[in-house]
């Protein structure tokens, strides 16, 4: 008589351990989450609230308008505002700057100027030395209506 020998077949799993998939992706979301508030991104810059107080500094600041049309004008401490351009506002402000260290510069720009206008001055603040920009506002109690 012939043994039969049986053997135990077994079944082939349809399923996918996704264990290793969630410890992975957990880890990975925890690096994200260190990693994010230590990123530095864009341009160093204060912006003002709604609700902000006034910045209470010794120095006069030096102070970078921007009109509606885009034209730039200079304010340095007690001086008259003048009109400049983007390379008499380098050679200036960083003149002044390299005499009066710490100086506060503020950018006050309007608000129907391009974004981009805005940003070429922070840079070329940026270049003329200025390590922090803070950008002026009006409190919302003294703004003027807006013309529709």
């Amino acid at each position: 008589m012939q043994s039969h020998r049986y053997r135990k077949r077994r079944k082939l799993k349809a399923e996918i351990n996704v264990v290793p998939y969630i410890d992975v992706t957990l880890v990975l979301l925890i690096i994200f989450m260190v990693t994010a508030p230590l990123m530095n991104l864009g341009v160093d810059i204060q912006l003002p609230q709604s609700n902000a107080t006034a910045i209470q500094n010794d120095k006069e600041p030096v102070i970078v308008s921007i009109d509606q049309d885009g034209a730039y004008f200079l304010t340095l401490g007690r001086s008259d505002r003048e009109p400049i351009d983007e390379a008499g506002l380098v050679t200036k402000v960083s003149a002044f700057v390299r005499q009066n260290p710490g100086v506060p510069v503020l950018i006050g720009g309007d608000e129907r100027v391009a974004y981009g206008r805005i940003y070429q001055a922070m840079a070329a603040l940026q270049s003329a030395g200025v390590p922090k920009v803070g950008l002026m506002s009006q409190p919302v109690s003294q703004q003027p209506p807006a013309k529709r």
